[in-house]
């Protein structure tokens, strides 16, 4: 009996997860670090770092020491968790990749409308309203996701553990992941968003905060993105009575430009969206091992 106990230790032992010095675990906390840290605006860069962080966690998940602990009987509901935390990503990935989606959609039509102006024709009072009324539905659409979002990264935070466990540790380092995640998804979505009326700020604070911190620059200097600067030269051309056809090819080239940044955007969010689907399948895989 003896000898039992002793290879039943020994065995539990030997399925432990990597230390704290494995490349993979200290490639996730240092992709996890730059999350945080970076004070970079360029959402290329964001997701180009969420893509990083992914693939490390999946090089993770691939190890057999990994899968035999997650997978053993007593702690595959931490799995579960981690789990349903891969299906909540999965739907922000595509929630977002869908507003950007809409947010171009938008943009091409109000190209399309300055394009078939003919000459002569005065004001932009119809093109502008029709482009800022499809921009104020996908805001509200926005926030409601948003708002919904906040509640799971505070169940989120609140059920990280304080045990220094080798699974406790690996669980809050995936929820630590899907929390980070969760946020730069949110600090995406400030791009094409604006900030909710001061009228509420209780439910929209948070929006504000994250789009305070975008519009600082490294100098400290105050920015607007593309869409705002988009925004307040339509403001301006509506408002006035003669457009000349200079102008109209110059709000042309700031949507071209715009629309070709929201494509590229789509298609990162599309290949965040591949990783998070292999990082799923490979928990699943553990579950069903």
């Amino acid at each position: 009996m003896r000898k039992e106990k002793e290879m039943a230790a020994g065995h539990l032992r030997s399925i432990s997860l990597p230390s704290r010095s494995h490349p993979l675990i200290s490639g996730i906390e240092e992709q996890l670090h730059k999350l945080k840290t970076s004070e970079s605006s360029l959402i290329g860069y964001k997701l180009s770092g969420l893509k990083d962080l992914y693939d490390c966690i999946d090089d993770l998940l691939q190890l057999p020491l990994t899968q035999q602990t997650l997978s053993h009987e007593k702690q595959s509901q931490c799995a579960e968790e981690a789990l349903d935390g891969s299906l909540r990503l999965l739907d922000m990935c595509a929630s977002t990749r869908g507003f950007f989606s809409q947010m171009k959609e938008s943009v091409q039509e109000l190209e399309l409308s300055l394009r078939r102006r003919r000459a002569g024709d005065t004001g932009l009072t119809t093109e502008v309203n029709a482009y800022m009324e499809s921009r104020k539905k996908l805001n509200k659409v926005i926030y409601k996701k948003l708002r919904n979002l906040k509640r799971h990264e505070k169940d989120c935070r609140s059920s990280i553990s304080s045990d220094n466990s080798d699974l406790s540790n690996m669980i809050n380092m995936l929820k630590g992941a899907e929390e980070s995640s969760l946020a730069l998804f949110e600090s995406i979505l400030s791009f094409i968003s604006e900030p909710k009326v001061k009228s509420k700020p209780s439910g929209w604070s948070f929006v504000s905060n994250i789009l305070q911190a975008k519009r600082v620059s490294s100098e400290g200097k105050v920015e607007a993105n593309e869409v705002e600067k988009i925004d307040a030269e339509l403001i301006t051309l509506k408002a006035s009575k003669d457009i000349n056809s200079a102008e109209v090819h110059n709000i042309l080239k700031g949507l071209e430009a715009l629309e070709s940044n929201l494509q590229e955007t789509e298609e990162e969010l599309e290949c965040v969206y591949r990783r998070l689907v292999k990082t799923r399948v490979s928990l699943l895989n553990v579950l069903n091992h």
